[in-house]
């Protein structure tokens, strides 16, 4: 510790005993030279007292209660006063009282079973980081628990029967391959959801009013339902293929939706808010990472919450990201100083975890990325418009690169940088590749 100020040192801290400071900063019980948190004691051991009496431990050597586990688990926490504090939140403590007794069984479901609250999924980030429950897919889970009780709320069998097979051997069946595959699932789980609760209302919407299934519906019912509606009911597309795939219904067609405008800022309002990200201090370090990353590098905002601290790579030629499945892409300055020194001093590295995090953005709950929803909000705060950026930074860079070395660096389909090219004017034939990663990384550069 360095309570003490020195004059003879520019006014620096220093130790107690330079300080000519008598006090006696360690602990009693372990001996550790730090604050003092109750009677002479630190965080950590006032932690383990409260936490043996609270969880019933059993001191007897070698134990390996659902207690003993717990108490090892968050003692464990890198700064302990945060577990203090989060025990004083109502209903913690019951919680934890009734895993320690096994009156909750250790295990998903059985958490599963208990009122979906903040305070049970973060018992369940904080058990999966330390291992005391095996990792599983978040929205994977999610999207199962609210598919049973989307499907328990239809009573008409001919409505219910269509989507349960739709929900489960379509929907449900292409979410558990991508998290097998490894692949993120949010993005998927929130189409799926939305695609089943408008077929549910189209369906629902032709029995009342033309007393027909899915079996007996025309062309004409499923365009008088486009037609007289928002656009959100062109989700039931995406069923209407699934259903003359395996015969359910007869030949009915719904093309694409084109949407009727693209947002997009001009360049030269995306160029300010990069320099704006990248030089003045209009919002915390991570925000202005994540920001900047959006507007140079077109990543999206549900890519950027999950990105690892290792898609960062130091390289002889400096720092470069890994952001798809082609070479990584380079990162110019002044933004490498910034990411350099975003990775030395990511928040939320302590919070219940005596271990570092994998995330360039960790979030409040151990083992958890950032939420995309915070990242959103942050950005729209800051006058970023998220859609029309990633456009901007889109066009700007297959302007200058062709399409495919855009989508391979930058993590795109080549669908989405062909649109972008052709839209922007600017199509491509053959073109070197090593001329092209010259002008990419020129491009990057060129932009801040």
């Amino acid at each position: 510790m360095l309570p003490g100020r020195s004059a003879a040192h520019g006014d620096q801290p220093v130790c107690a005993d330079c300080a000519g400071i008598t006090q006696n900063y360690h602990c009693s019980r372990c001996g550790t030279e730090t604050e003092h948190y109750r009677q002479n004691t630190c965080a950590r051991c006032s932690l383990r007292d409260d936490l043996t009496v609270l969880l019933r431990v059993d001191d007897a050597p070698g134990s390996e209660t659902t207690a003993t586990k717990l108490l090892g688990a968050l003692c464990g926490a890198q700064r302990p006063e945060s577990i203090l504090t989060w025990l004083r939140k109502t209903g913690v403590r019951d919680l934890l009282q009734r895993l320690a007794t096994d009156e909750i069984p250790l295990s998903h479901e059985a958490l599963d079973m208990e009122p979906n609250s903040l305070r049970v999924e973060h018992m369940r980030s904080l058990l999966t980081h330390h291992k005391l429950l095996p990792d599983r897919d978040h929205y994977l889970a999610l999207f199962q628990r609210w598919l049973t009780s989307k499907l328990d709320d239809v009573d008409d069998a001919d409505i219910g029967r269509p989507v349960e097979s739709f929900g489960r051997w379509h929907h449900l069946r292409r979410i558990r391959s991508l998290s097998t595959d490894g692949k993120p699932t949010r993005g998927p789980v929130h189409s799926a959801k939305q695609e089943i609760t408008e077929t549910i209302k189209f369906l629902t919407w032709l029995k009342l009013t033309h007393g027909r299934t899915v079996a007996t519906c025309v062309q004409a019912d499923v365009d008088t339902w486009l037609a007289d509606g928002p656009t959100t009911r062109h989700a039931i597309r995406t069923f209407f293929v699934w259903a003359v795939k395996n015969r359910i219904c007869t030949n009915i067609t719904i093309g694409f939706r084109q949407a009727k405008t693209v947002p997009l800022l001009t360049q030269g309002q995306r160029l300010a808010m990069l320099k704006a990200c990248l030089t003045d201090n209009i919002d915390t370090l991570p925000y202005r990472v994540a920001a900047t990353l959006l507007l140079l590098y077109a990543q999206p905002v549900v890519k950027i919450a999950a990105m690892k601290s290792t898609d960062v790579i130091l390289t002889p030629d400096g720092l470069r990201l890994s952001l798809g499945e082609g070479d990584p892409a380079p990162v110019p300055e002044p933004f490498a100083s910034l990411l350099t020194e975003h990775l030395a001093a990511r928040p939320n590295m302590r919070t219940g975890s005596s271990s570092g995090s994998e995330w360039l953005f960790p979030g409040y709950r151990p083992g958890q990325h950032i939420h995309p929803n915070t990242l959103m909000e942050r950005l729209r705060e800051v006058g970023i418009e998220l859609l029309g950026a990633r456009n901007a930074s889109l066009r700007a860079l297959v302007k200058e690169v062709p399409a495919p070395l855009v989508a391979e660096m930058l993590g795109y389909s080549y669908q989405v940088t062909q649109k972008h090219a052709t839209a922007a004017a600017e199509p491509w034939s053959r073109y070197p590749r090593i001329q092209a990663t010259r002008i990419m990384t020129d491009t990057i550069g060129i932009d801040r």
